[in-house]
């Protein structure tokens, strides 16, 4: 499963790196709007199209780093009965922690800045980047 729109760069290298058989279903999630901080409002925009009861689930996400999004979504995901729930994440901003959340596997922690590229956006500009960069202050709006 992925967090659209942030992970689907990362997921289309990761499935390319998988070997064994896998589907994929999309749910898309906000709590940014169009700022660099989390409203603290999570909304689901988009829901699975697949039942998940007694599957293995994989949520692959862009970037972690308050960890309220991910604990709503697992949370949600729970009352659907998976046979487990595992967290991928290509970033880690530990810095941001608000919740106490459990990531299976980490690609890089990194520290508490803003980052666009490599899917990550702000104000959905920059996903297009091939490369993940800090945004510099004076270009946040």
């Amino acid at each position: 499963m992925n967090i659209l729109k942030g992970g689907v760069i990362f997921l289309a290298d990761l499935i390319r790196a998988t070997k064994i058989p896998i589907e994929i279903d999309f749910m898309e999630v906000s709590s940014y709007g169009d700022g660099t901080d989390s409203t603290g409002v999570v909304r689901i925009l988009e829901d699975l199209s697949q039942n998940i009861e007694g599957r293995h689930v994989l949520i692959i996400e862009d970037i972690v780093d308050t960890g309220c999004t991910l604990q709503y979504i697992i949370q949600n995901l729970e009352t659907r009965h998976p046979k487990d729930v595992k967290i991928c994440t290509l970033l880690d901003r530990r810095g941001r922690r608000e919740v106490d959340i459990n990531l299976d596997y980490v690609g890089f922690v990194v520290p508490d800045k803003f980052v666009i590229g490599y899917g990550l956006d702000l104000a959905q500009k920059y996903r297009n980047l091939p490369h993940i960069a800090v945004l510099d202050d004076e270009e946040i709006p």
